[in-house]
């Protein structure tokens, strides 16, 4: 049987969380927050999230978003990956 190498699968997953972070920056700089809430609105079956959208974020908050989004990504990831090698055993 083949195993998942745990680490590689979340750093996999925390790139692919900073990936979407950044697509999620670039979506509020280009559209603004009237265009943010309306593709989060429009993806989230019609939750309105216009009142809780905040275009102008803090640089270091940024930055500590990014960071905590990878890690929660890397954490996922590693976990999948122990959990499926476990139940191979």
């Amino acid at each position: 049987m083949n195993t998942l190498n745990s680490n590689k699968l979340g750093v996999a997953l925390g790139t692919a969380g900073i990936v979407l972070y950044l697509g999620c920056m670039c979506l509020m700089l280009i559209a603004g927050k009237a265009g943010t809430g309306w593709f989060f609105n429009s993806i989230l079956h019609g939750l309105d999230v216009s009142s809780i959208t905040r275009v102008g974020v803090p640089l270091g908050q940024t930055i500590v978003g990014m960071i905590l989004t990878f890690t929660l990504g890397w954490i996922t990831g590693f976990v999948i990956g122990k959990v499926y090698n476990w139940k191979l055993n």
